[in-house]
């Protein structure tokens, strides 16, 4: 119902989409741009193909004036007024094909991107354990026959097929060991898909990414959901992943949550801003205010949808939401 409504009051924004905007900058979220199939993406994220992602950056260019980190920090800082609302283009997780497919298209549109990374799968030294589950999920739907024991180790009955890839692309942070149980089963190796497909970044590739002028920064050091930690074990993770930036010269001055920052409490925030050096956070709650005026919503761009209907739809809801008061989150 709710998404029938906002589907149809999307209908009805401006096609001035930049004009018409309710924030005055546009955070768009990213993982992957691929024209192939990507085993261990497929399943848990809908990344657009080249011209699907080409067509995004113009139509967002036509309604934003793209800015770099410095020119975001000078805009939000309230030390410039640009002429039109500002967009920051943004990645997280570090994937090979922003070095290979993204950033040479953004060179040659000359827009700017920031990469949020976890520095536990740099080099593919391991995998997230969501893409392990996504090659899990991929096994299920290809392999003739299932292991009985996965059921036993799922706690399921003989059940089909989707529902058994279902329950494995439900396994969470906590439960990641299950994982590996699971993979010697189906008889999928995780390093050697590493070794053979490198999934992620090298230090080196970062390195030259930061020397193009494109922003490496911190995604947690391997990717938890930051409700389900504790404060000791969020500050663990977060100082942890700015000692690696710090340590190789990359942009330490922000940090984006991996999945979200639902049921992020405020003492999180206090503790992180103790760190002079961090400038701002990143959530990904869509056109979303925050009562902690430097943690910013970006907009999830990977939703099976285009850009443009993604942004309407999302600028349809934050005015559903205003009329209720409920378009800032706040922390507790």
């Amino acid at each position: 119902m709710k998404d029938r409504i906002i589907n149809v009051l999307a209908a009805f924004e401006s096609e001035n989409i930049g004009k018409s905007f309710p924030l005055d900058y546009c955070l768009p979220l990213y993982h992957s741009v691929s024209d192939k199939e990507l085993p261990h993406l497929k399943h848990v994220i809908h990344y657009k193909t080249t011209q699907q992602f080409e067509d995004d950056l113009d139509h967002m260019a036509r309604n934003f004036q793209f800015v770099n980190w410095q020119e975001f920090k000078e805009f939000t800082s309230g030390n410039c007024k640009p002429k039109k609302k500002i967009a920051l283009l943004t990645f997280d997780d570090g994937f090979r094909e922003f070095y290979e497919v993204v950033a040479p298209i953004l060179e040659r549109k000359g827009i700017y991107a920031c990469n949020f990374v976890n520095p536990a799968f740099i080099d593919n030294k391991e995998m997230m354990f969501r893409c392990k589950a996504s090659l899990l999920a991929d096994a299920v739907e290809k392999n003739k026959t299932i292991d009985p024991e996965i059921y036993f180790v799922l706690s399921l009955k003989n059940v089909d097929r989707r529902f058994l890839q279902k329950k494995i692309l439900s396994i969470n942070y906590q439960e990641k060991d299950i994982l590996d149980r699971l993979a010697e089963k189906l008889e999928v190796d995780f390093k050697a898909y590493s070794k053979e497909f490198n999934p992620y970044l090298s230090t080196e590739q970062l390195k030259e990414l930061t020397r193009k002028g494109f922003g490496i920064s911190s995604h947690s050091w391997d990717h938890p959901k930051y409700g389900d930690l504790s404060l000791k074990e969020q500050m663990e993770t977060t100082d942890k992943t700015f000692a690696y930036l710090k340590e190789n010269g990359f942009l330490y001055e922000s940090f984006a949550f991996p999945f979200t920052d639902f049921e992020v409490r405020k003492d999180f925030f206090d503790e992180l801003y103790k760190n002079k050096e961090i400038y701002c956070s990143f959530g990904c709650a869509g056109v979303k205010l925050d009562s902690v005026k430097r943690n910013f919503q970006r907009i999830p761009m990977e939703m099976g949808e285009s850009g443009e209907q993604i942004l309407k739809k999302e600028m349809a809801y934050f005015r559903l939401k205003k009329l209720i008061n409920k378009n800032t989150i706040e922390r507790k």
